[in-house]
């Protein structure tokens, strides 16, 4: 997996887990994100919207116009049933990964 598509298919796996407690506009998906890593994960305006359009054109989740706490007008985001299939699916991969990527940092060095 190239380094582009490991960004994407983390910042994807996290945007589609954020969704899982319900609509958010993209502010608050950030922020849920940022909040919930304890602020380690901080994820840039930029990269959150072309996640969000990429999960969009997927059919893993979709959007419409609501109004924001603030009583302005946003983009609320909700996963569709592919999202939910693709969040389990991504969530196992991810996962492994990740625990190949720890067996290799603990290896006992020679």
């Amino acid at each position: 997996m190239a380094d582009l598509e490991l960004l994407q298919g983390t910042l994807d796996v996290l945007v589609l887990k954020t969704l899982t407690w319900g609509p958010l506009h993209g502010y608050a998906v950030a922020r849920w994100i940022k909040e919930t890593s304890d602020g380690a994960l901080a994820v840039e305006d930029r990269a959150l919207y072309v996640s969000l359009h990429r999960l969009e054109e997927r059919g893993l989740i979709a959007a419409e116009w609501g109004l924001s706490e603030n009583n302005r007008k946003a983009k609320y985001y909700q996963l569709t049933a592919a999202g939910r299939r693709a969040l389990r699916s991504k969530a196992a991969d991810f996962t492994d990964y990740v625990a190949a990527v720890f067996k290799i940092l603990r290896a006992a060095e020679a």
